[in-house]
């Protein structure tokens, strides 16, 4: 799907607050590690072209969730080390191999399907990480035994181990307990190696920021980058981060109903009052979910709520006055004294503040600057 560049509705991206957000988290680990940006799902919907070309000199790598991700950052000029988060199809590795992708190993049986693949590969230049499963329970090894078992088939057909890694399931969480399980099947496992590779790494944003010493070789850092807090309000963070993301629109028609008229699919809203409605020319096929009626936006500096159903392409606010087509509308983000935050969204709708950016679908166009638009 092409943005909808004729349409006033865009996600205006902050690229120098991203930047700082990398260096803020830097200076909280305050060690010496590799940082390697998560740019997967479109960057958490900030635009992964973009993004990585801004941050490329901040990072030592990139990590994209699956194959087509990662041959859209090589095809848009990543050189830097890409490393796929999820296990590809066994017959598509000679792609990742010839452009020179590090895959996940998330299982012995994987391993040994794409070993029957290799006919036209450059072994030689095929690096992988293993993908340990320490109570995620999505993909990856178990045991010791299938680890070690990786890497003699990696020795056997030349293929070059050079990572190990895991996912934390509740490094964001106040409870330690199943964070604390999961980083000591993950030691286990590694201690039992036959030998170490390059990279050791379990740190995802959350860790890094709640659990900074058990940062390794590698610090995978996703939501936070883009000025979002893992947890959402559950805990607090410890540096100040910029929040990269603001969504805009404007008022695209202005009508005053009368009372006793309805707006909206279903006709639920129904005016009991003269009432200003304005239509924004956004909705649910946007990522602007039918749950949000009853939000507000902001529009001059106040806010004015969401009446009648959230549409496909469109959504009805009743207006404080009547405003001229075309003055702003913000769905995210600041106007005046007001402020509307990812996380403001994501409580309204009983979700993470990851799902709220990952749904602004492509039709929004993404607007990017330096410094945050007002």
């Amino acid at each position: 799907m092409k943005p909808s560049t004729h349409r006033p509705t865009k996600a205006v991206i902050n690229l120098q607050a991203i930047q700082e957000n990398i260096k803020q988290f830097k200076k909280h680990v305050a060690k010496e590690t590799e940082i390697w940006a998560v740019v997967k799902a479109n960057a958490y919907g900030h635009g992964a072209d973009s993004v990585s070309e801004s941050i490329d000199t901040l990072v030592s790598g990139f990590c994209v969730s699956n194959l087509d991700e990662a041959i859209e950052l090589r095809s848009h000029g990543v050189i830097k080390p890409i490393l796929i988060l999820s296990g590809i199809v066994p017959e598509d590795i000679h792609i990742a191999v010839n452009l020179r992708l590090i895959v996940t190993v998330p299982s012995l049986d994987w391993f040994k399907l794409v070993a029957q693949h290799l006919e036209d590969v450059e072994v030689e230049h095929f690096n992988f990480h293993i993908k340990v499963d320490s109570g995620m329970g999505r993909i990856g090894v178990t045991t010791i035994a299938e680890a070690n078992a990786i890497i003699a088939l990696a020795d056997e057909i030349g293929a070059n181990f050079n990572g190990i890694f895991t996912h934390f399931a509740t490094a964001d969480e106040p409870s330690q307990d199943k964070f604390l399980d999961q980083k000591e099947q993950f030691d286990t496992i590694v201690a039992g190696l036959t030998r170490r590779p390059t990279y050791v790494h379990s740190s995802n944003s959350a860790a890094g920021i709640w659990h900074k010493e058990t940062v390794q070789d590698i610090e995978r850092l996703g939501d936070v980058m883009y000025g979002l807090n893992p947890s959402g309000r559950v805990l607090e963070m410890p540096y100040k981060i910029t929040q990269a993301l603001s969504l805009i629109s404007e008022l695209t028609h202005v009508k005053e109903i009368a009372a006793g008229d309805s707006v909206g699919y279903g006709a639920e809203f129904v005016a009991d009052k003269p009432t200003l409605i304005g239509t924004v020319p956004i909705g649910y096929a946007d990522g602007w979910t039918r749950n949000m009626k009853g939000f507000d936006v902001l529009v001059n500096g106040k806010r004015s709520p969401i009446v009648g159903r959230v549409s496909m392409d469109q959504i009805t606010i009743a207006l404080d006055k009547r405003y001229p087509i075309g003055t702003k509308v913000t769905l995210i983000g600041c106007d005046g004294d007001e402020e509307i935050t990812v996380d403001d969204v994501a409580a309204y709708r009983g979700t993470i503040n990851y799902e709220v950016v990952c749904l602004l679908s492509d039709r929004v166009k993404r607007s990017y600057h330096d410094v945050s638009e007002t």
